[in-house]
């Protein structure tokens, strides 16, 4: 899982507290300061305790329908989000629990939405692959495969119309980059110097099937070389790797450069969703992600390698956050469904 390595390395400052190695785009890291070791670890740590109680509360019937889960892959949006600016855009596909959190949505109306409850952020109507917050700059959570990467391209239309210096993230997984739209959309953005990152999150099976199998070039960063699109693999399993690049990604935007590619080599320990027993795989095989590659483990080690947190201290983060992830099971299975006049509102004929 390791990045692909390029040439012409340099040591340079990339963010408040933290020193880049050498180019994030390269496969550089970024030295994290203790606010961001801390920090990291509280956001990857959320997405984690929430999808472990969403996939409980799938299991017990509260949520119906698909239920995609992000566990394993929490180090990709939490690096990226560290690496926006209020204004930036956050778009994804079915699998989108993690970004929602990571942009600041509120458990609570998450995990309501999930149940189908009226406190949930489409009012309980959206579910598990519909979700949106305007006020966060998040715009779903799509269930169409590679929908998502038309409407984050005209994302990033609108900011370049408008001038207004934001950038659009738009999020799709290995699988969907097999789609024709993915194309005509790299095709636009890089015609118009559209300021859009584009983050393949590889994370090696797509429903079910190896990307070998299924891709005849499987180094997905190349995708959008005919467009003359630059395209770069990072490390999607460290936090580091992924703020790095992603420094480096949204500055190449917002500078005019137009559209960029990031594919996160990533992992995800479950099945594609809730009714996937995932026999594609073996059972050695996560476990060695989970022993040798966790996320969030990557960052505990660190944090009390430097001392910057006791284990006990890491407990009580640990609690505070099953706290939040409970309170919003109680509250999605407690809140009152949608009324049924909600059938009709919202609505385009």
């Amino acid at each position: 899982m390791a990045p692909r390595k390029q040439s012409g390395s340099t040591s340079r400052k990339t963010t408040r507290g933290s020193t880049a190695t050498k180019s994030g785009l390269e496969g550089g890291i970024t030295d994290f300061s203790k606010d961001q070791e801390l920090d990291s670890y509280r956001e990857m740590l959320l997405i984690r305790r929430f999808e472990e109680k969403a996939g409980q509360l799938y299991g017990m019937g509260f949520i119906g329908g698909f239920c995609h889960l992000y566990i394993g892959q929490e180090a990709v949006v939490v690096g990226m989000q560290m690496a926006l600016k209020p204004g930036d855009e956050v778009i994804t596909g079915y699998r989108d629990h993690g970004h929602m959190l990571a942009t600041g949505m509120e458990a609570r109306g998450v995990m309501a939405e999930l149940t189908g409850r009226r406190g949930g952020y489409s009012k309980g109507k959206g579910g598990s692959m519909h979700m949106f917050s305007k006020e966060k700059h998040f715009y779903g959570g799509h269930g169409i495969v590679g929908a998502q990467v038309s409407l984050g391209t005209g994302l990033a239309f609108a900011n370049r119309y408008r001038e207004n210096d934001n950038v659009s993230l738009t999020y799709f997984g290995d699988g969907a980059a097999n789609q024709g739209q993915v194309y005509e959309s790299f095709n636009m953005a890089a015609l118009w110097k559209l300021p859009v990152v584009y983050i393949i999150e590889n994370n090696r099976y797509a429903m079910g099937t190896s990307t070998a199998r299924a891709s005849a070039q499987a180094d997905f960063s190349l995708r959008g070389k005919s467009f003359g699109i630059p395209g770069y693999q990072v490390d999607g399993m460290d936090v580091r790797a992924v703020h790095a690049a992603g420094m480096e990604a949204v500055e190449h935007c917002r500078s005019g450069k137009g559209p960029l590619i990031l594919e996160m080599l990533t992992y995800r320990y479950r099945g594609h969703s809730m009714s996937d027993p995932a026999k594609y795989r073996s059972k050695d095989e996560v476990q060695k992600m989970r022993s040798e590659r966790d996320p969030i483990e990557q960052v505990k080690a660190r944090i009390l390698e430097k001392k910057y947190a006791s284990e006990d201290e890491l407990k009580q983060v640990d609690k505070k956050i099953r706290d939040i992830v409970a309170d919003s099971a109680d509250f999605a299975q407690s809140d009152p469904e949608p009324d049924v006049s909600e059938l009709y509102t919202d609505i385009l004929l």
